[in-house]
């Protein structure tokens, strides 16, 4: 089991969950390249339970994950890797193959992802009767390799249930504007905001960052941050910006660096009320833990525990 402290709150997590095949080599093939690989290995994966994983190893909240896997071999490693880290799992379980991904990482730490959704697309909104009705949580966190309208029915339930709705909207796809108005806190990455912001860009409403952060926030959305890899990240949360810039390390592996930046925040927020107080703090935790995933190889196995990230925090210098 993970090294933790006492839970304060719990998250619900609803999202994929992947098997991933990795590849190391010295670089991203281009389109019709064929590149010689070198290490070849598999590491549970997948936005969702790669964010569960985070959540639960930041060691202040209970985490639940609501997931799909198939019948087959592949789910055995993603069951194995979420509940060491802690997470109670509400599985569904599918006719069809459990998630995988095939990803390319190159000596220079990027990486390419090809996503075989399988077993993720069957969560459909009648899932949601799977967590028990009993069950408490203040968070439900979602990302977008699910089918869009199990999230949008996921995020209308949660609201009603009085919990706060968090949405890692990757891969980016245009979403409907019901979804975005029952969406609290949105995390995005640069590309996957100029998706949502693609109207107005092109009607050159917005300009920079900082005016499509507005541009979501117009739509009703309290908080929306963006993660700017080496930059670091940037939040807008209700008309004010706080920036946080990026820790200065040697990159190895950007794997689930994302995932790792989105379960480490909610699992940060969880801990105050006062989401306006704490969002600062909580920014600099996630960049810290995703800065130590960036440092390691693989998805999950890349994640670090709220110990480590402690650790990091106080020997750091910039």
């Amino acid at each position: 089991m993970p090294d933790m402290a006492p839970p304060t709150t719990a998250i619900l997590v609803a999202g994929s969950a992947n098997l991933d095949f990795v590849v190391r080599a010295a670089q991203i093939p281009a389109p019709s390249q064929t590149v010689l690989g070198r290490d070849f290995q598999t590491y549970p994966g997948g936005k969702g339970a790669n964010q569960a994983v985070a959540c639960a190893r930041a060691g202040n909240a209970a985490t639940r994950m609501l997931l799909a896997l198939g019948p087959d071999d592949f789910a055995k490693p993603l069951r194995s890797s979420l509940q060491q880290a802690g997470v109670v799992l509400h599985e569904v379980l599918s006719s069809k193959t459990t998630g995988t991904a095939f990803i390319c990482v190159s000596d220079d730490g990027e990486n390419a992802i090809t996503v075989a959704p399988g077993a993720n697309e069957d969560l459909r909104p009648e899932h949601w009767n799977t967590v028990p009705a009993d069950v408490p949580f203040s968070y439900l966190l979602m990302q977008l390799e699910t089918p869009l309208p199990t999230v949008q029915a996921f995020a209308l339930a949660a609201r009603e249930q009085g919990a706060k709705v968090v949405l890692n909207a990757a891969p980016a796809r245009d979403l409907p504007n019901e979804l975005l108005a029952l969406i609290d806190i949105l995390i995005v990455n640069e590309g996957e905001l100029a998706t949502l912001c693609r109207s107005a860009v092109a009607s050159g409403d917005t300009h920079d960052l900082r005016q499509q952060l507005q541009h979501m926030a117009g739509l009703g959305i309290a908080t929306v941050i963006v993660t700017l890899g080496s930059q670091g990240c940037l939040a807008l949360h209700q008309g004010q910006f706080i920036e946080q810039t990026a820790f200065k390390i040697q990159v190895l592996d950007t794997t689930a660096a994302g995932d790792t930046f989105c379960g480490s925040l909610v699992a940060a927020l969880a801990q105050d009320a006062t989401l306006a107080l704490n969002l600062p703090a909580a920014l600099r935790t996630a960049s810290a833990a995703s800065a130590l995933a960036c440092m390691r190889l693989g998805a999950q196995s890349s994640i670090p525990t709220r110990q480590q990230v402690l650790d990091f925090l106080a020997t750091y210098s910039a």
